[in-house]
């Protein structure tokens, strides 16, 4: 990883946040980042890479492209890997891992794509000191990612190591239902500033409170985590010192962050995690009802991932809920932009409201859509949804 700026990388992400991706990572010094489906590619210096790493609150990875090539069947993979001098970027006592992922490729098993490219890398070493690295697939210290898209293949070293939006603070044990990365981009594509109430009123972990403070209090996202780059043999400490004692890029802010739930098990996760995370201060939590609680402040905004079947218990208590939560948002929410992320494109209907906007979304495999509606005093009857 030179201090060259004509380093190429690639940081994928949640569907739907590319655009936010690249604007975030060019506030952090990407050169000419590029939105593309599933992620971003942009270039830079090691400086970039390592700030990426520590401040992206979208990216899923950052990934170091080291090489590109024509890859028609398993024979021509083989040759293009063990060309690549796999010394120069991480020792032979490294734990390894290779991974695949692919699209309109003509080579007939993945399962085997990975092996060819991991014997491939085994056996450079292995010309060079007479051994081979070990591969840990459960616990690597150095992760490569193998891309297969038509007759191309590319290599990426994994400079992030565990996926970041693993931020090093969860403690509660109720299943989270969104990845952090995915909920800083509900409170990001909110428009919400941190000077306006921000509820969450079926909080479950606080799983999006933990973002919403961290973003208005200018926390780095990966400053309690290790990352892959620490593990590459060109691994500088010295600059990841300096980029670790920068200033963040946002002052601090006061925020106003409200978190309830009805389930008193959900509301002991959700103090764990903010304690963790070391937010608690900054958010308030109570126990309530979204069903019955009044909005506390006269405007703000709201953000929820409404339950599905698992936590009401039956499809029919399910076909109850939305029409009162949508009779409820009208009448205790009047001047408050309510946004719900769900999975059902029926949401709308169900709710007997007319969303002003849509934002198509993926919560890991599951495509959702992000809804927006601005709530004022009278009726807001349902127009039509998609």
């Amino acid at each position: 990883m030179s201090t060259s700026p004509s380093e190429a990388y690639f940081a994928p992400c949640p569907r739907g946040l590319e655009a936010l991706l690249a604007d975030e990572l060019a506030a952090l010094g990407a050169h000419a980042p590029q939105a593309v489906p599933g992620g971003v590619a942009f270039g830079g210096e090691r400086r970039t890479c390592y700030a990426a790493n520590l401040w992206s609150r979208l990216a899923s990875r950052i990934l170091w492209r080291i090489a590109e090539f024509d890859c028609r069947d398993e024979r021509a993979l083989y040759e293009a890997t063990r060309a690549i001098d796999w010394p120069r970027y991480f020792a032979l006592e490294r734990r390894l891992r290779v991974d695949v992922a692919a699209r309109g490729s003509p080579l007939r098993s993945l399962e085997f794509a990975v092996l060819r490219a991991k014997d491939a890398i085994c056996d450079r070493f292995r010309d060079a000191f007479g051994r081979r690295p070990d591969v840990d697939r459960a616990a690597p210290e150095v992760r490569v990612h193998l891309y297969l898209e038509g007759r191309r293949g590319a290599l990426y070293l994994d400079t992030s190591g565990e996926p970041l939006f693993k931020r090093g603070w969860r403690a509660g044990r109720v299943a989270a239902p969104l990845r952090e990365n995915l909920a800083a981009g509900l409170v990001l594509l909110a428009g919400w500033r941190p000077q306006e109430p921000l509820l969450d009123p079926m909080c479950g972990g606080a799983t999006l409170l933990v973002e919403a403070a961290a973003i208005a209090r200018a926390r780095a996202p990966g400053a309690r985590r290790r990352f892959g780059f620490e593990r590459l043999a060109d691994y500088d400490p010295a600059l990841w010192a300096q980029v670790r004692a920068m200033p963040p890029p946002r002052p601090p802010v006061e925020p106003s962050i409200l978190g309830s739930d009805i389930d008193p098990r959900a509301l002991e996760a959700a103090r764990r995690n903010l304690e963790a995370a070391g937010l608690a201060r900054w958010v308030r939590l109570e126990r309530a009802d979204v069903l019955e609680r009044p909005a506390p402040a006269p405007s703000g905004v709201l953000i929820a991932n409404p339950p599905y079947g698992e936590r009401l218990g039956s499809r029919r208590a399910l076909a109850d809920f939305y029409p009162r939560l949508g009779t409820a948002l009208k009448r205790r929410f009047a001047g408050w932009r309510c946004w719900l992320l769900s999975a059902d494109r029926t949401l709308p209907a169900r709710l007997r409201l007319a969303p002003s906007r849509r934002v198509p979304l993926w919560n890991g495999a599951l495509e959702c859509r992000l809804y927006e509606f601005r709530m004022v005093a009278g009726a807001n009857r349902r127009r039509g949804a998609r």
